[in-house]
């Protein structure tokens, strides 16, 4: 016998009466600051008002250039110093509107509306969520599944760190343009996609979902890969042409306040406070205090923390953990690789052909950002030999040949110069080609092509 619990709906409740009767209040001041434009956020306490103020921040493409938070007690009181996305003092009049607004009692919804890469399609076309464990040609074979599924790909978002992938997918059925809500096809989409994820040395396992539910992609990509543990290591993660680097951050206790004090230094980048605090969030830590400062090449930011049952972190297991999974946080956006452009017009298909011409020329995908904008696919991915080693340019000329050189573009301060070793003989071992052959292969098995050797 089921028992229904009232609880979680008067917290709920009590939650939105809170909100209206003290309404988060947003004021900008332009004149304190001569370099960026301040922001003040005045609200009642709840669990999670910092994420939600950073989260609207960064969907606004703003620059958090300087941060002080407090929120210990029953009041949330923050100063942001923040820009452009070029550097630049605000020049609209209704930020502190827009932000009120979407902070509100309405703000859920439009939250889940803005922002990062697709979310603006969630309500109109059924979503996929895949994790599993990242290898040369994986993204090709998902395309290729859905095309087959005859399923066009309006928007997607693939992160991949520490040898783990994850992707959130926005599909419409080809035919009707509408989400695809019958059950049966459901199923089959999740059981192809889940056998395309599964190989022999993922140990974790591999997850595919699907539902028409909204949702704010580079926040729910964070909640994969923490659920996922790319914060982890083992034997088999080696992760392909990763730099190494790990950002500078330390957890020590401040035992006369009763906090956590979390400190972090890494190179400065957009969305960087957005991805630190989903992770403390994730890890059910609230924030109480922080400082923030990012108004050069490097950024700094300290928090104090306490977990959500009003306790400093008690042991080292608990501290390392903290550490590697910011560390996570802070590295799962970094866009290793040449930054690949691709516009042209949208089809069936086209992310199926375009990411089978990478693999068979031994490119292997670290992130992307699938967009579409009428009848146009805007696209980029950032790409790395398969082998570990610097993208020659000739690779890259090869890509563009296959593609098209009007519809791929590469950032130009990225081109690789050409590399002056010599060209591998025709019929040489060829690493691309190893890909290509045991990616057709998988195909074949899964009925997508009629032979190992035929080219979609």
């Amino acid at each position: 016998m089921h028992y229904w619990s009232p609880s979680l709906d008067v917290d709920h409740e009590f939650e939105k009466l809170v909100n209206r009767m003290h309404p988060p209040r947003v004021t900008v001041d332009q004149i304190s600051d001569k370099k960026s434009t301040l922001i003040k956020v005045d609200s009642a306490n709840k669990r999670g008002s910092l994420l939600e103020v950073v989260q609207v921040l960064t969907d606004l493409n703003l620059l958090i250039k300087r941060a002080y938070i407090s929120s210990d007690g029953g009041w949330f009181m923050d100063v942001f110093h923040v820009t452009d996305k070029y550097g630049n003092k605000l020049s609209e009049d209704n930020v502190a509107d827009r932000i009120q607004q979407s902070l509100g009692p309405r703000g859920c919804s439009f939250r889940s509306l803005r922002g990062s890469v697709g979310v603006q399609y969630a309500a109109e076309n059924t979503t996929i969520e895949l994790t599993g464990r990242d290898r040369p040609g994986l993204l090709s074979e998902v395309f290729a599944v859905l095309t087959d599924l005859k399923c066009n790909v309006v928007a997607a978002e693939i992160w991949t760190h520490n040898s783990r992938m994850a992707s959130i997918v926005y599909i419409t059925d080809n035919e009707t343009g509408l989400p695809i809500n019958d059950p049966d096809r459901l199923s089959k989409i999740k059981q192809l996609l889940l056998y395309v994820l599964k190989g022999d040395l993922d140990k974790r396992g591999a997850q595919s979902a699907v539902s028409v539910e909204s949702t704010h992609t580079q926040r729910r990509l964070h909640q994969l890969m923490y659920a996922d543990r790319d914060y982890d290591t083992d034997e088999y993660d080696v992760p392909i042409g990763s730099s190494g680097q790990k950002p500078r951050v330390t957890v020590e206790n401040c035992i006369e306040k009763g906090y956590t004090v979390v400190n972090l230094r890494c190179p400065d980048r957009p969305k960087l406070l957005f991805d630190t605090v989903c992770t403390l969030t994730d890890m059910q830590y609230v924030v109480f205090h922080a400082t923030i400062i990012a108004e050069g090449a490097e950024a700094f930011q300290e928090f104090y923390i306490r977990h959500t049952d009003g306790c400093p972190i008690n042991s080292e297991a608990e501290r390392q953990r903290v550490i590697h999974c910011l560390e996570a946080a802070i590295k799962r956006r970094v866009s290793e690789g040449l930054r690949l452009e691709l516009c042209g017009e949208d089809r069936l298909g086209l992310l199926s052909d375009v990411t089978r011409i990478f693999r068979e020329n031994g490119l292997s995908v670290t992130r992307a950002e699938v967009t579409t904008r009428g009848s146009e696919a805007v696209n980029a991915f950032y790409v790395i030999d398969s082998s570990g080693t610097q993208v020659k340019s000739e690779t890259i000329e090869a890509v563009r040949n296959a593609i098209g050189e009007t519809i791929l573009k590469v950032k130009e301060d990225e081109m690789l110069s050409s590399s002056k070793a010599p060209r591998q003989q025709t019929g040489g071992f060829s690493l691309g080609n190893l890909f290509r052959n045991r990616s057709e292969k998988f195909l074949y098995n899964l009925g997508l092509i009629r032979s190992c050797s035929e080219v979609a």
